[in-house]
Parts: structure tokens; sequence; C-alpha cells
């Protein structure tokens, strides 16, 4: 059967509930007017052993094209849901997709719909053009089936089926836990309609239809690590909504929106949603029911969120609690989230999502009333770049900095850098401002301008390449940022550098000394960490040995690099053999930056548990990335950094034999190499003369040629790390990581 896909259809609603009320015999049913449809479950429920879950089903029909020359309409489907251990504080979630998806999102790409970023979109081109989908995102390995002429739907086994009137049963079931639900949902009161008499704004700008029932109750069981128990009491919350989209652009239309439910133990409901396309207000409803099932329809409330968590995952923020006044309806509710991790890791199906449980407090008039709840927050942390990411990447590294090393830092501050918390008297005598003013403040002079934050990154997202939780060790962000910070503090001192992040250098402004003992001190931070219960003896041992494997080979590359490749040189402008020179530069590369980021990516992989094979696999991937990055900052230093954050031409300067050089050494016939080098070692300071000297380099292939072997070095190391580790989307950030930093201008 051949097939092509478009764009959903313009908005048809002759088959929308009419005025009165909502005939669920046929409107439960699929619409065939619509475009994108969706039917919604959540529940709150306690087990027989008395412990709270949540739930949350989403059901999406989606139509996609047509059967070319019969317009029968395509439709995908796709199934979003998770189930929450309140006490456990688990969060286990499956976003299960069509066994079409990657063929749809191939033809969706060429269609300009998808990431925005060019790297992201080229890594997910590659594993969709395999046939496979980026994890978590799971392929159905049957086709889904709707019934047309009753409410039956099944993905993949997972069904949600209309027994009888206002009765419906969900079945879920985790493809690779042993973790589900079997309930029976059986409607209490009358479905009422959300929005303006039903109308509202859908997920991508289209109109869509939205009727729900506040409060169902449930019975069956729950499956938790393979252990089924019965539900003791609870209640569930049925959504059901359908519609068309209106433009072609519908994905790049795509609306945010906050949205909250709660069931109230004075028999009252309420649901509220705030809907933004672009920053603008696309929708603004209140719908509160009264125990008699009556619909109470509010435009003026407020619901604000604070307290934001950030994922590591995705590194979008999501706030954790939330505040709902409805004055008209005298109503002032405050709704907390039970745990942070409730976010929804999907790539494919939509953007990642924070959909959690939450226990609502407050008053309506004088009455207090507590009750549970959902709040779901989606499309405002979206990125456009990678370098908005790693921007984000970045503000979460300073975070985790100033929790590490406070610019005002107390007493037991104190106590735990100098010593531990456990011995105060090490740090007796010392004046929290005394260490402030000292140790800290040198530090977070550079730390503080920020930087990309890649080293940081690199060691979360190996953790979760292997499958591991990289929230466990967010706190680690601060160390590998803080390691560079430190060894750029002492590199200024022994470059005499004038210049760090756009500013000027931690030693101009402290002073040499206390420079380069606060940029020591940055090497001893990874103690604070190392010794955590959460590690095993085993990873300790690993961990340990690879951090001092990797702080002895970065100061023999310094070392090496301090005293300059002058000797390689000559003997390569005397022989004509320009290998050992070439191999001379890399050295210093691979020991001064490739061993500390290789570290780091092993540090991640043993965090999450990732095989042998895994643990070298990253690892080579990010030397080869570490030596690419030095390359690039080589070839940077002579085409000029954005933003001015070094002087172009430094290395020039500073008559140094950088890879740019050594390549263009290598390509000039012997005369002209050796002219060029007397050049350099004179030590240029006009602009004019270095402006001069870097046009030979270009000109005769030398920039070109270190870019061709910094692309080279990352994709021959991909190519040994691609089979290595599961298809997911850490690893779609590990490969457009590694053309970000061949592509870099910072």
């Amino acid at each position: 059967m051949t097939q092509t896909f478009a764009a959903p259809l313009e908005v048809r609603a002759s088959d929308w509930p009419g005025p009165g009320p909502i005939d669920l015999n046929r409107h439960d049913l699929p619409h065939r007017s619509s475009t994108l449809e969706w039917w919604y479950v959540n529940g709150h429920v306690e087990d027989a052993r008395g412990r709270p879950f949540s739930f949350f089903a989403s059901f999406f029909q989606l139509r996609v094209g047509e059967v070319e020359g019969a317009g029968e309409p395509i439709y995908a489907h796709a199934l979003s849901w998770a189930l929450i251990d309140a006490s456990g504080k688990r969060y286990i979630s499956e976003s299960l997709v069509d066994r079409d998806a990657p063929e749809i999102a191939l033809e969706r790409l060429k269609r300009g719909l998808g990431p925005r970023d060019a790297r992201l979109r080229r890594a997910l081109r590659e594993t969709l053009e395999k046939g496979e989908l980026p994890y978590p995102d799971v392929r159905m390995h049957l086709r889904a089936t709707v019934l047309w002429d009753r409410l039956n739907l099944d993905y993949d086994g997972r069904t949600f089926e209309k027994l009888s009137e206002g009765r419906y049963h969900l079945r879920l079931s985790h493809s690779e836990l042993e973790a589900g639900v079997d309930i029976i949902v059986e409607l209490e009161k009358p479905v009422v309609r959300h929005g303006d008499d039903g109308r509202v704004a859908g997920t991508s700008a289209e109109e869509m239809f939205y009727y729900f029932c506040p409060r169902c109750s449930v019975s069956g069981t729950i499956t938790l690590d393979g252990e089924t128990t019965p539900i003791a009491a609870g209640s569930a919350w049925y959504d059901h909504e359908f519609g068309a989209g209106n433009s072609e652009d519908d994905d790049l239309r795509s609306v945010a929106w906050n949205w909250l439910s709660t069931q109230l133990d004075n028999g009252w409901e309420i649901t509220v949603y705030d809907l933004f396309e672009e920053g603008e207000p696309r929708g603004h409803f209140a719908i509160v029911i009264d125990p008699q099932g009556k619909r109470h329809e509010f435009r003026e409330f407020q619901l604000t969120g604070r307290s934001p968590w950030t994922s590591t995952r995705t590194f979008d923020s999501y706030p954790l609690h939330w505040t709902l006044r409805i004055p008209a309806a005298g109503i002032h509710l405050e709704a907390d989230a039970d745990f942070e991790q409730q976010e929804f890791i999907t790539f494919i199906s939509k953007s990642a999502f924070w959909e959690g449980r939450v226990r609502v407090r407050g008053v309506m008039g004088a009455q207090a009333v507590h009750g549970p709840g959902f709040v779901e927050r989606a499309n405002f942390g979206a990125f456009e770049k990678l370098d908005d990411f790693y921007a984000a990447v970045s503000r979460e590294t300073r975070a985790a900095i100033e929790r590490l090393l406070p610019q005002e830092p107390t007493t037991a501050d104190v106590q735990r850098l100098v010593w531990n918390e456990h011995e105060p008297e090490w740090s007796s005598g010392v004046s929290p401002e005394a260490y402030r003013d000292a140790m800290i403040r040198p530090i977070r002079a550079i730390a503080d301008r920020g930087g990309k934050a890649w080293r940081s990154y690199a060691a979360l997202v190996c953790c979760d390449a292997v499958g591991g939780d990289s929230d466990r060790w967010r706190e680690w962000l601060a160390l590998p940022e803080l390691l560079h910070v430190g060894s750029l503090m002492v590199d200024d001192v022994q470059d005499r550098s004038q210049i760090r992040r756009g500013g000027p250098p931690a030693h101009h402004l402290y002073g040499e000394g206390p420079t380069i003992n606060a940029g020591n001190f940055c090497y001893f931070l990874p103690h604070l960490f190392l010794n955590s219960r959460e590690l095993d003896d085993r990873q300790r041992l690993f961990l340990y040995d690879q951090y001092l494997l990797a702080l002895r080979a970065a100061h023999a590359g310094q070392a090496l690099d301090l005293a300059g490749a002058t000797d390689a040189v000559d003997a390569a402008l005397e022989s004509g053999n320009s290998v050992p020179l070439l191999e001379r530069v890399v050295a210093v590369h691979r020991l001064k930056s490739a061993a500390p980021a290789s570290s780091l990516a092993q540090t991640g992989a043993v965090l999450g548990g990732g095989s042998d094979s895994q643990i070298r696999g990253l690892g080579d991937y990010f030397q080869q990335i570490g030596i690419a990055f030095q390359i690039m900052d080589d070839v940077l230093n002579l085409r000029g950094f954005e933003g001015d954050l070094k002087i172009k031409g430094e290395d020039i300067a500073e008559g140094k034999a950088t890879m740019p050089v050594a390549k263009a050494i290598a390509l000039l016939p012997l005369d002209k190499a050796r002219a060029l080098w007397s050049a350099i070692l004179a030590r240029p300071t006009d602009p004019a003369e270095v402006a001069r000297i870097i046009s030979i380099i270009r000109d005769c292939g030398g920039l070109d040629a270190c870019e061709e072997l910094a692309s080279e070095l990352v994709e021959s190391a991909w190519q040994r790390l691609d089979p290595l580790i599961r298809d997911s989307c850490y690893k779609l950030n590990l490969r457009a990581f590694g053309w970000y930093v061949l592509e870099r201008h910072y």
C-alpha cells in the first residue's frame, strides 16, 4: 500500500457535541472529523497494604496522511502513561509509539518539523534511518487497533475499553519493568465541558473539543516489581479531547500549558489550565464542579508556580509548588509535588513534560479542604538550539557550584570544606569571611562568568546513556567545571594571560599566590564526593584511580605545553618529516584536555552502572572529543572567538607551535615553513604582522587540515561507540555534541 503523509485537515466540527448533555454512547467513540484525538485517565489509589499510588494514561490517535489515490486516512498512535509510587518516590513511565514512527518521523523531518537544532535533526535522522527510535520512546510490536463502532483501544496490549454505560476497563503493563495497572473505572458524576462550552486550543494550536468526568470510582489491581496487589480505595478522572489542526506548520506553533486537576475531600473538584502560544495567552479557564455535578466556570483566576526543579536529563525546569486563586469562588489552594522527579521523557511523540502527583490544601470560602491532584506542565522549556541547551547546563552547573562553594559561607560550610562536618576542631579559628576572601572568591570570579560546562554535562549524559539515573548525581555537576576552572587559574598565571572568559584572569584580581593556591584547591574537591555512601567499594576504587590518572596526565600535558615544541619544530624543519611534530601536539592535547574528559565520561558511565565495554567506549569517545576540542581551540585562536572571549592570534604572539602551525609546516615548502616559524618565534605583537602570519597558515590549508583531523577523530570514535549503547535521546545528544565541538565558535 502506497501512502503519503500530509498536514492535518482543516477543522470540521460537524460530529462534535451540540447543546445540552453529552451523549457518551456517541462521543466516547473516535471522531472521523478529528486529525488529533486522545483519551486520558488519571487516578489516585491505595493498595491493600495502604501504599499510595497515582497513575495516568493518554491514548493518542493522530491523522498523518492518506492512502495515495484512495483518500483513506492513515493514523499514527501513541500512548504515554506512568505509575507513580508515592511512598517509594518512583516514577515508572512508558512512551509507546506507532510501529511506523521511524518512517513518519523521517517524513516530518523532510517537512522541516521536529528538532530545531540542525545537529539534533541530523542525529535523529541517523537513528530513524536505521529503523530505530530513541529510547525511552518504544516502538509498538503490533499495530494499534481503534474500533469505530465502540470505544476499544488496543495499543500493543495496553487497552482502554468501554464495558457499559459509564464503565471502562484500563489495562497497562510496562514493556521492560514488572509494573502496571488493571482497573475498572466507573463514572460517579456527569461529564462536563471544559473551556468555552467545550472548545479549547490544543497542543499545536488546533481547535479541540474537551469534556471530562471529574470523579470516578476505581477497582482492580496495581503491579509493582512483579507484585500485584488489589486496590483498596481511590478515585479516577476521565478526559476526552478531539479536534483538528489549522495549518501545515502545526508543529511550529506549539502551545505551552499548565494544567491542574484535583478531587477535594468536600466532594468538589477543580480543573484549570493556562495555554500560551509564543508567550501569548491562548486559553484560560477554571472549571469547578460541586458535589451534585454542576459546572461552574471562571475566567478570572491565577495559577502560579514557584520553587523550580531542573531536570538533569533535559535541563528543562518545572515548578514544584503551585498556588491557585479563584477570588470569585473564595478558593485559595496550594499544590505541592510529592517528589521532584516526575518528568515524562519522550522525544518522538512530543517533547518532555512534567506530569505528576501533587498534594492540594487550602480553603474554599471558610472551609479547609485537601485532596490529591495532578499537575501537567509542557512546552515551556524546549530549547531551539544546542547553544540554548548548554546555556541551561551552565546555569545549573553554577547553581551546583554555589551549593558547594557558597559566596557567603557559613561556619558549617567552612567545616565541611576545610576538613569535615564531624570534626569541627580542624576548622576552629577559621573565619568564614577570611576563608571566603582567600579561597572561594578567586574561584568564583572565574566560575561565575560561565562556560558551556560541557565537561559537567559529559559525566551526566554518560550516566543516562548507559541506563542510569543522573538525578542521583546532580551535585557532581560542580566538580568537572571546578576542576577546569582550577586549571585555568593556574594556567593563566603560568601563561601570563590577560583575559579569561571575557574578563581579567583571577591573578589580576587576587594576586598570583592566592590564585595558584585556590586553583590547586579545586583539584581536591572530588574527595568530598568520592567518599559518598552511594558508591560501592568497586566504584569508589575505579573512580579514584581514574581521577588520579587524569590529574597526572593533565599535569604532564601542561608541563609539555609550557616547555613548548620548539625542538620538535626544529627537527621537522631539519628533516622534512613533520609526523613527530604533529604527534607531539596531539600528545599535549590528549594529556592536558582529553584525559580529564575521558575520565569524566567513564565516571558517568560507572555511576550509571554501565558495562566494561560501555565505560571504555564512552571514555574513548570523549578522549577524541577532548583532542578535537583543543584542535578547534587552536583554530579559533586564529579565526577568532565569538564575543572576543580570547585575544585573536594570542598563540602567535606567544610563539606557540599549535596544531595549525604544525599542519602549516607540514604543508608548506621547507623554505616557506622556516620563514613562517622564524616569524612566529619573533613573538610578534603588531596586529598586522599577526594577521599576515595567520593568513599564511590559512592559505596553505593549515586551518582546514586541522578541522578535517578533528572531524576524523570524532567520527571514528563514534563508529566504535555506536554499537555499544542503546539508541536513546541521550545518545542523540552525545552524537550531536560531537558535531557541536567541531562547529563551535566560542
